[in-house]
């Protein structure tokens, strides 16, 4: 029962003493609980839209994890753009647009007019879209289709035997998918023109989605293209 003097919700709910008499006034003696500085938010997102789940979040610390992501994207887009320079201009004694004709063609696959600027050029947009982090993970199922074919050419020119280690094996394209991947899994990091998009920063069912696309087209490229078993 409040005293006559309520206070506000900062009054004691502790119930009075009992005087017999009635001579002393019900609440007399009233100790009101002292005001107390409510604590600080600072560090913490509070209703933050960026996760309405957990209404109070840390702020998100990533330490290295988006230069490691830049450092990987470079890596596997500066390699891409390389290679298919080298094989469309002949640079850093690439076969050029007639030996890649060739090769494309002894690999069984059909069309190789076109599929030669497209494997070439493919390889230069994806690499440069990996560099700028835009449009990151499409980027990356991208060359992952590509160097799915790679393996599979390989397996087939081998007559159907997988070897992994280098120099007759596969271990440099294991490594480049592995890369792939990883990349169309996390996504481009924070230093990317993809950098500041929820689905950047949250990679989740589009990264699925980009993934399995870049699988499938790899295996319909071969299965459409070329028609060949590779492993027999």
């Amino acid at each position: 029962m409040p005293s006559p003097t309520y206070t506000g919700d900062f009054e004691t709910a502790a119930i009075p003493p009992y005087d017999p008499t009635g001579s002393r006034p019900l609440g007399g003696d009233y100790n009101p609980l002292p005001y107390a500085e409510p604590q600080s938010t600072a560090g913490r997102v509070v209703g933050s839209g960026a996760d309405t789940d957990d209404p109070f979040r840390v702020v998100d610390r990533r330490g290295t994890q988006d230069l490691g992501l830049l450092i990987l994207r470079l890596g596997l887009g500066v390699s891409l753009v390389a290679h298919g320079l080298r094989q469309l201009f002949g640079w850093w004694g690439g076969q050029g647009l007639t030996g890649l004709k060739s090769s494309i063609a002894e690999a069984g696959y059909q069309h190789a007019d076109i599929l030669t600027y497209a494997a070439g050029g493919g390889q230069i947009a994806a690499g440069l879209l990996l560099v700028l982090g835009l449009f990151t993970p499409l980027a990356a199922a991208g060359a992952l289709a590509y160097l799915i074919n790679g393996v599979l050419a390989g397996v087939s020119q081998g007559q159907g035997r997988f070897d992994y280690f280098l120099p007759d094996g596969h271990e440099y394209h294991i490594m480049l998918i592995v890369v792939a991947v990883a990349i169309v899994l996390v996504g481009p990091g924070r230093y990317g023109l993809d950098g500041d998009r929820g689905w950047a920063r949250r990679p989740f069912i589009g990264s699925v989605a980009a993934l399995l696309l870049g699988i499938a087209g790899g295996v319909a490229m071969w299965v459409l293209l070329n028609g060949a078993n590779p492993l027999a």
